[in-house]
C-alpha cells in the first residue's frame, strides 16, 4: 500500500501543536486495499475522548456528494428525473404564489448540481424556525436573492426536497453502506461545536444548524460517516458499482467552471493539493471533512477531522491541511506505485 505515516504527517503534526483535536485520514486502491492512520481526541469538551478508527465524524457538506448527488443521478439512470427538466417537476409548489415569473421556477436540477444558480451561497434559515416541514416551506416559497453564480448550500436542500418528492421517502431511507448513516450514527461520535444556538457541545448531532432545523437529514448535509464508511463509498464509486458509465462520465467532467455534477475537479489553490492528476475529484464538509478521488492513480483518500471543536471561530488551519495532506498522500503513493 503506503507508508501512512509519512502521508499522515502534516496531519499528526497540527494535532501535536494543538491546531485541530483530532485527524483521520484513509486511503484506498480501487482494487480495495486501505489504510488509515488517526491521532488526537474525539472530544475535548465537556471531557476528553481519544480518537477511535470506529469514531463517526459530522460528513458536513461531503454528505452532497456522497449522498445527494448520488442519489440525483440514480433517478436519473432511472428514468424518475431528467436533469436538464426545472425542479418544478418534482416540487410543483415551487415559489407557487408566482408561477408566471418566480425565476426559482425555471431552475434545474443539473443547475443545482453544478452551482451555477442565482441562489445565496448559505442563509440562516433556523432563525425562521425549527419545525422540519415549515421550514421546507420557507426554503420553497420565499423569494431568494438573486446573485452571481456561488456554491450554495440552498442548491442542495432544494435537490433533497425533490428527492423526498418523487421517492416519497425521506432522505433517511436511502440505503447508504456500511459505516455511513445520517445521525444520529450508531456508535461512538467525535464532538463538534459548542453550539450558541442549541445551548451545548454537538456530538452524535448534526453541525450545520440549517440541517437540524430541517429535521438532521436534508440535502446539504447531515451525513456521518466512519473513516473506513467514508473509504468503501470511494472504492465503490471508482470499481463503478454505484453509477453508471455516463453518471460516472457527469461527476468527472466540467459542468461550470471546476465544478461537475455535484463533485469539484482540481484548480488553483484547491483543497486537494498540487500533486494529484487531473483526473480528480473532491469535495470538503465544514466540520473539516473531505473526500478526495484520483482516477487516474486508481486512488482515494479522506482526511476527517473535528476542526470545528469546540468552536469555529479559531485557527483555519484545516485550510493549509488538506493540500498539505494531499500532496503528501499522492508522494507516498507514488514511491509505492
Amino acid at each position: 500500500m503506503i507508508d501512512i505515516d509519512e502521508a499522515f504527517a502534516p496531519a499528526r503534526l497540527m494535532v501535536d501543536d494543538g491546531r485541530i483535536p483530532c485527524a483521520s485520514l484513509g486511503v484506498v486502491s480501487a482494487a480495495g486495499a486501505s489504510t488509515v492512520a488517526f491521532a488526537g481526541y474525539a472530544a475535548i469538551e465537556p471531557k476528553r475522548e481519544k480518537l477511535t478508527r470506529d469514531h463517526w465524524f459530522d460528513l458536513a457538506s461531503v454528505s452532497k456528494v456522497i449522498a445527494t448527488t448520488t442519489m440525483i443521478l440514480k433517478l436519473a439512470e432511472q428514468g424518475r428525473l431528467d436533469l436538464d427538466a426545472p425542479l418544478t417537476s418534482a416540487i410543483p409548489d415551487l415559489r407557487q404564489y408566482d408561477v408566471e415569473h418566480a425565476a426559482e421556477r425555471r431552475i434545474t436540477f443539473r443547475q443545482c448540481l453544478a452551482h451555477s444558480t442565482f441562489l445565496p451561497a448559505v442563509f440562516p434559515i433556523y432563525t425562521y424556525g425549527d419545525d422540519p416541514l415549515r421550514m421546507r416551506a420557507f426554503v420553497l416559497q420565499r423569494e431568494w436573492a438573486h446573485g452571481s453564480p456561488v456554491y450554495s448550500d440552498i442548491n442542495f436542500i432544494l435537490l433533497g426536497i425533490a428527492i423526498e418528492r418523487i421517492t416519497g421517502q425521506p432522505l433517511t431511507d436511502w440505503p447508504l453502506g456500511e459505516g455511513l448513516s445520517y445521525g444520529p450514527p450508531p456508535g461512538p461520535a467525535v464532538a463538534t461545536e459548542r453550539c450558541t444556538w442549541r445551548g451545548r457541545v454537538l456530538k452524535g448531532e448534526v453541525h450545520d444548524e440549517n440541517a437540524a432545523a430541517l429535521g438532521g437529514a436534508p440535502g446539504h448535509a447531515g451525513l456521518f460517516g466512519t473513516v473506513d464508511g467514508v473509504l468503501k463509498f470511494a472504492r465503490a464509486l471508482m470499481a463503478g458499482e454505484i453509477l453508471s458509465p455516463a453518471s460516472m462520465d457527469l461527476i468527472r467532467t466540467s459542468q461550470f467552471h471546476h465544478r461537475t455534477h455535484g463533485w469539484e475537479l482540481p484548480y488553483g489553490g484547491w483543497s486537494g493539493g498540487e500533486a494529484c492528476s487531473r483526473a480528480t475529484i473532491g469535495h470538503t464538509g465544514f466540520t473539516g471533512t473531505g473526500l478526495w478521488i484520483d482516477f487516474d492513480r486508481g486512488m482515494a483518500w479522506t482526511l476527517l477531522t473535528n476542526r470545528v471543536h469546540p468552536t469555529r471561530h479559531r485557527d483555519h488551519a484545516i485550510h493549509e491541511l488538506r493540500p498539505q495532506v494531499g500532496n503528501s498522500v499522492i508522494r507516498a503513493w507514488d514511491a509505492a506505485h
